[in-house]
């Protein structure tokens, strides 16, 4: 399996390439419009072809280049059931999987950030978060219909793979990459010592800016990254 973790500086967000090199069949996650062209050339330089664009959630901090890269490859765009994006090709909720040649690709519903979100679980070993769970910390939970309660439940279930589990997340924020559910398990605050009631009224204490971009994000991420004409 090729894995690959790519960034943007702007959003501080984490695209995801996972690819079984004997196909050539790939996927990215949470791709960014502003990196479209640094991807597309990565996938051509490595000889893959683009089957799917898998959103984790509807952002609000960044637009998707999904919807031009399914005009630019043919791949499929994919979102969480219950996401407000008809212009998606597939939906998928809890159990699904993806094929990419011999890699599989789980969806786990993680509703709590938003009230549509999963994260993918690659062979078993890699966990790709989105705005759940973040190394140390996890996604909020004040808009776009988030649920302090559903995230701490969610976050729980995530808590029962194992502990070698790699976490991928869809953002960092101090310069870390990778984590694994041991080591959130025991080190991350946002939950050690804290039961269901305490980490809602953690979560509701919080008095966090909106998104720069919220207002221009989410409705162009409803349709998979095309910006309404002004």
């Amino acid at each position: 399996m090729l894995f690959r973790q790519l960034f943007d500086y702007d959003t501080w967000t984490y695209t995801y390439l996972i690819a079984d090199e004997a196909s050539g069949e790939a996927a990215l996650v949470d791709p960014v419009l502003e990196r479209r062209d640094r991807d597309l050339a990565l996938l051509k330089e490595l000889g893959l072809t683009l089957k799917f664009c898998l959103e984790t959630h509807l952002h609000a901090d960044h637009i998707t280049a999904a919807g031009q890269l399914r005009e630019l490859t043919g791949c499929q765009t994919v979102v969480p059931a219950g996401a407000n994006a008809a212009c998606a090709d597939r939906f998928v909720a809890e159990g699904d999987r993806l094929q990419l040649g011999t890699i599989e690709i789980q969806a786990i519903e993680t509703h709590g950030h938003t009230d549509s979100h999963v994260a993918y679980l690659v062979n078993q070993t890699e966990l790709l978060t989105g705005d759940s769970l973040f190394i140390r910390g996890c996604g909020r939970t004040d808009f776009q219909s988030g649920d302090a309660g559903q995230l701490f439940d969610s976050i729980q279930r995530l808590f029962q793979l194992p502990d070698s589990t790699r976490v991928w997340p869809g953002h960092d924020y101090k310069g870390h990459t990778v984590s694994t559910i041991g080591e959130e398990k025991r080190l991350n605050p946002r939950f050690v010592g804290r039961d269901r009631q305490g980490f809602i009224e953690f979560m509701n204490s919080l008095d966090l800016p909106d998104p720069k971009r919220i207002m221009e994000a989410v409705p162009a991420n409803e349709r998979c990254g095309r910006v309404a004409a002004v």
